[in-house]
């Protein structure tokens, strides 16, 4: 199935535990779980001694450099997104910001939906 016309930005929010299906691929995934496997990256086998695990902490983000630095703020700003849509349940499929169907990880059965309701009620 392609995109109905008549969307223009499609998203589908979920966590890592749930990707998107379907033959339909979002303009946007974002997986609010992510900066939490981020931050278990940088923290993993960290010692006990608090003045060493804060140097190799540092040292982990330093050799991270811009593109860590990246990948930790998409991660932030797609929470932030969902949050601010109000998006209460994964996974969910928003369409324009506007429409969201919860709970359906295929893509093309959420924008059929969508579609359906659209048609339903100009």
């Amino acid at each position: 199935m392609s995109c109905p016309a008549v969307a223009q930005e499609v998203w589908f929010i979920s966590d890592s535990t749930r990707p998107p299906l379907g033959s339909y691929v979002p303009a946007r995934v974002i997986n609010l779980d992510a900066a939490q496997r981020i931050e278990a990256e940088l923290a993993a086998t960290l010692p006990g001694d608090p003045s060493e695990a804060e140097r190799i902490a540092r040292l982990r983000l330093r050799e991270g450099g811009t593109a860590l630095q990246r990948r930790l703020q998409a991660a932030y700003q797609g929470v932030t997104d969902a949050w601010s849509l109000g998006v209460a349940t994964v996974p969910a499929v928003v369409v324009d910001q506007r429409y969201v169907v919860y709970g359906e990880s295929h893509v093309d059965k959420a924008l059929a939906r969508i579609d359906r309701y659209r048609r339903e009620h100009p």
